[in-house]
């Protein structure tokens, strides 16, 4: 079930119109929590754990530019870290959140240690879903196949066809209506009705003309020394491996570890125990 919450749309310092889905907490001053979701997906992603959370806290999770109801850019070359830091630096204090928790999904993961590395007195905690500072060629290859690549579909029953194709992998043993449900949340539809991968073509283009050694992130682990973590990977998960999340947690000691069984990259954060471990973690910070 969607969370009650409203939606609100900022200008980004470039003009783009970029959305952020606010689920309003049990007070006005609540702790806030920032959902980042991943490189072709939307704040949809978070429509199952931010109920859950909204009881205790403010979460807002915006769409980045190019995807959901935020405004494709015109400049595919701005689809890049760099920029989404840029786009939550100004959108952050215009909805009021100062000090915040970040629960970053892949590339929302990348952007949770970017903003925790330059902004360390606004960041109390970071939830990273299935990423790290070092990500496996052979999940890196796998997702330039597909992104931006999809073959346009002609109904639902196609969308829910193709997301299973892609995601088949990485989320074994979902029934037909959970499949319903997830493909809901990377398509909408079009004035006439059709369902579109809701994120811009280019973002698979841009990702595919990164320079390999940017995905080389040990020095930005290491900023992160001072802050709290919480690592989740999933079991199955081609893109963070055992051995990366191993050298996390020897290089910071006091990373908290969850194995998601029967997930890979990434896992959903609806599964059982996942939701539990990440209110506990919550819980803990000093907002």
């Amino acid at each position: 079930m969607t969370a009650p919450c409203h939606e609100q749309f900022l200008r980004s310092a470039d003009g783009l119109r970029l959305h952020v889905r606010c689920h309003d907490g049990p007070r006005p001053d609540a702790p806030v929590v920032l959902c980042l979701h991943g490189l072709t997906r939307t704040c949809r992603d978070f429509e199952d754990l931010a109920p859950r959370l909204q009881r205790h806290y403010r979460v807002l999770a915006p769409d980045l530019r190019g995807r959901g109801l935020s405004d494709r850019d015109p400049q595919p070359g701005h689809y890049q870290p760099a920029q989404y830091l840029q786009d939550l630096l100004a959108l952050l204090p215009a909805v009021g959140a100062t000090r915040y928790a970040v629960i970053g999904t892949s590339l929302g993961g990348l952007l949770a240690m970017m903003l925790a590395a330059t902004q360390p007195a606004q960041v109390a905690g970071i939830v990273l879903n299935d990423i790290g500072p070092e990500i496996d060629p052979a999940g890196v290859e796998r997702i330039r196949q597909y992104a931006g690549r999809m073959a346009p579909v002609a109904d639902w029953a196609q969308a829910v066809a193709q997301a299973q194709q892609v995601y088949g992998a990485a989320w074994p043993g979902l029934d037909q209506a959970c499949w319903q449900r997830l493909a809901r949340r990377g398509y909408r539809e079009d004035a006439q009705g059709v369902p579109r991968i809701d994120a811009d073509p280019m973002i698979g283009e841009a990702f595919r003309g990164a320079p390999r050694a940017a995905l080389e992130l040990w020095p930005l682990w290491s900023a992160q020394r001072d802050v709290p973590v919480l690592a989740i990977r999933g079991a199955l998960s081609d893109i963070l491996s055992r051995a990366t999340l191993a050298r996390m947690q020897r290089e910071k000691p006091d990373l908290e570890t969850l194995e998601i069984a029967q997930r890979g990259h990434v896992p959903l954060l609806d599964e059982p125990g996942c939701v539990e471990r990440i209110e506990a973690f919550l819980a803990r910070l000093r907002f």
